[in-house]
């Protein structure tokens, strides 16, 4: 039932997800579902799970910081191969053996470094929140491609146009700076190198937060 969601939903989007949808892929009635669930949020939490199990097998190093970023690499990746996840991820944790498993993964990062479990979870909040919100802002990009029929080097260069009148009206001087300087709108492997930058800023945040010691 829920590899069947997961297919439905990678392929059509999570509004595409219903009792129905789910019975005719697995070509059973409807009401033979309800012998397993409850209601369809159910299944939305199976979903989850199901799509958590595939982190299965990460293996960390100890090193607090590059298992960190281990963590939030595979949590973009993640989320961007089913776009549907940060939508039903983002709130109440799920509570099924390999969301279990991965939570109990990531505390794992901070053992030995005297912390309250109240700044682990702050610490992982923190990670979980910045990746969340990259992948939103990259599914953004993609959808707004989709709507507009433009690639993102055309939207640039069509943008581009206005360039000149921005910097010259002298209003604007610090996003004219942005417009001559900044590199990394242009590149072409720019949503990593944003990913990248931003998570470095992250850790050096946590990294002050960490006992003396450490």
């Amino acid at each position: 039932m829920a590899v069947a969601g997961v297919a439905i939903a990678d392929e059509e989007g999570l509004t595409a997800v219903s009792m129905r949808r789910i019975a005719a892929r697995l070509g059973t009635g409807t009401t033979s579902l309800y012998r397993y669930v409850a209601k369809k949020d159910d299944v939305l939490e199976l979903m989850v799970d199901e799509v958590m199990g595939e982190l299965r097998g990460t293996v960390l190093t100890g090193d607090w910081r590059a298992d960190l970023r281990t963590i939030a690499r595979l949590l973009r990746e993640t989320a961007l191969r089913h776009p549907w996840l940060p939508a039903l991820s983002s709130g109440r944790s799920n509570h099924g053996p390999n969301s279990l498993w991965w939570t109990e993964l990531c505390l794992s990062v901070f053992d030995g470094m005297d912390l309250s479990t109240d700044e682990m979870l702050a610490g992982l909040g923190t990670l979980s929140a910045f990746v969340l919100g990259r992948v939103l802002g990259e599914l953004g990009d993609q959808e707004a491609a989709r709507r507009s029929g433009l690639s993102h080097e055309q939207w640039m260069e069509q943008q581009g146009e206005y360039g000149p009148a921005i910097v010259n009206s002298g209003l604007y001087p610090r996003f004219s700076r942005v417009i001559i300087e900044a590199e990394t709108p242009h590149a072409a492997d720019r949503q990593e190198r944003a990913f990248e930058a931003g998570l470095e800023r992250v850790l050096d945040g946590l990294a002050a937060h960490l006992p003396a010691r450490r």
